[in-house]
Order: structure tokens, then sequence, then C-alpha cells
């Protein structure tokens, strides 16, 4: 069975319309910062992404359902909200365009 979630789940306003990245963070979380640069950075340069920062503390149904481990946690969404790729740990550009590649 194929992991959907909602831009409501993530409370979000909304998904990407090709992909989605989703960043499970802490406040604080050191890998967290660069991380949120680095996806930030991915979704600008692809018209269509977005990145959705998480709190996994103010979210802890999500995380316990989700199984995160720990922060920061990394998942790409397609278009319909199915996640493709999920990764811990802070990611490099190269990988999250890899990843972003198997969706858009």
């Amino acid at each position: 069975m194929t992991l959907r979630l909602t831009a409501g789940e993530l409370a979000a306003e909304r998904l990407g319309e090709r992909a989605t990245l989703v960043q499970f963070s802490s406040a604080f979380c050191q890998p967290c910062r660069a991380t949120r640069r680095t996806l930030t950075e991915v979704a600008g340069m692809l018209e269509g992404v977005a990145h959705i920062e998480v709190d996994a503390e103010a979210q802890l149904d999500l995380v316990r359902r989700l199984e995160i481990q720990g922060t920061p946690t990394v998942m790409v969404l397609d278009a319909d909200g199915r996640v493709v790729r999920r990764a811990q740990g802070q990611p490099r550009t190269a990988d999250v365009i890899a990843a972003l590649g198997l969706v858009v």
C-alpha cells in the first residue's frame, strides 16, 4: 500500500503541483536548518515543486503514524501526495534533485 499525504495532514495550504518536499524538523536540530536551505533552494529551481516544513514536536500524532525516528526526515511526494522517497538526515542537493526526477 502506498502512503498518501494531504495538505491538511501536513498543516499546509496546498501541495506542489508537480511534487512536494516534506521536511520534519525540530526546534534545536542544527541539520534541520541546513536541510531547510537546501530544500527551499531546490523547490525554487523547479516550477511546481513546493517545500513544506513540519514541526515534529507539534505534530506528534503524524510523526508516530509515519514512524519518524529523527529529524530531519525528508519525504518526496508526487503530485497526488504519494510518498515516493523518504530519507533521514541532512540531504545533499544532488540527491534531492535525483529523487524529484522520479516524479517531475
